[in-house]
């Protein structure tokens, strides 16, 4: 899962970015409010964190701005302004969720996973479960009927990204924006190894390549 920071406050950005990706998320960081209005277009972010006291541009009309672009990008505003008017504000301009600051980190990757999930349709149970496969996101290891599975970072990350999209065919590219961010290499070969490698963990049938199309997670049906 690829996320957007926009946080102008660099030691905490710092701290948030290590620790979102040791929890496999991509993240690219950014500090002016101006930057940010425009950053989200492509559509290759799972969600925003988003500042409100941003230089330039301030994030409640960022925030605007984007809801009235009709842009779904899942947002959650993370701030010093912590009143009560201050949440209403932000709710009404379109967040998904308003955390304020001093915040716990767990605090935060736990209402980030709720967030993820809801937009795509999934419950917010401890673990994601699709199509008959479980996956413990605190653990970052797979979970079926005949026990626990670990997971590289890699392999975690991609199986987490298709098990929230089942069914759908996502292309070599589509899971290169969502997986690395803009500072990454991305090597096509390197998301073919992790494929091969979850079926050799979890089955064969668990994801179906689509020759010049992309891959398809189906799950275990067993």
């Amino acid at each position: 899962m690829r996320l957007l920071l926009i946080e102008d406050n660099v030691p905490l950005a710092e701290e948030l970015l290590v620790r979102l990706k040791s929890e496999g998320y991509a993240c690219d960081w950014l500090v002016d409010g101006r930057d940010a209005l425009r950053a989200p277009q492509d559509e290759s972010y799972d969600a925003a964190i988003l500042d409100l006291g941003l230089p330039g541009r301030n994030g409640l009309s960022i925030l605007a701005e984007w809801r009235a672009a009709a842009l779904p990008l899942p947002v959650l505003i993370l701030t010093a302004r912590n009143s009560w008017s201050d949440r209403i504000a932000g709710l009404e301009a379109g967040a998904d969720d308003y955390l304020g600051k001093p915040f716990h980190p767990d605090e935060l990757i736990l209402r980030l996973r709720a967030l993820i999930r809801r937009s795509h349709g999934a419950d917010t149970s401890p673990h994601l479960t699709s199509n008959g496969l479980s996956l413990d996101e605190s653990r970052q290891c797979a979970v079926t009927a005949g026990g626990t599975i670990d997971l590289t970072g890699g392999e975690f990350a991609l199986l987490r990204y298709l098990m929230l999209h089942p069914g759908r065919v996502l292309s070599k590219g589509r899971l290169a924006d969502h997986l690395y961010n803009l500072d990454s290499e991305r090597n096509s070969n390197v998301i073919e190894v992790h494929i091969s490698h979850l079926r050799n963990k979890l089955g064969k049938e668990v994801i179906e390549t689509r020759r010049g199309q992309g891959y398809i997670f189906h799950g275990c049906h067993d």
